[in-house]
């Protein structure tokens, strides 16, 4: 009797793990790899236990990043921009 290897390869695991790194949504990536999502929340787990603790909190990064914000008050004609010139 044939018994099919059970799991995953470890390129199809890689390829799961890219597209969720690379802003795909589970389901989204359930659809398109044929991999249930709770198994690739399950490898994203699996692979977040492996990185090294965060730094401690009143530590004060050197770099830092903002996007611009717009707001919007009462409708869109009236509009205050931060960041803007």
């Amino acid at each position: 009797m044939y018994n099919p290897p059970k799991g995953y390869s470890e390129e199809v695991k890689q390829e799961c793990l890219k597209m969720y790194l690379n802003g795909m949504g589970f389901r989204g990536i359930e659809r398109v790899k044929g991999v249930h999502h709770t198994t690739i929340i399950y490898w994203v787990k699996k692979l977040g236990e492996k990185l090294p603790d965060v730094p401690k909190e009143d530590i004060i990064p050197e770099v830092g990043e903002l996007d611009e914000l717009e707001t919007f008050i009462g409708s869109k004609k009236t509009k205050f921009g931060f960041g803007q010139q």
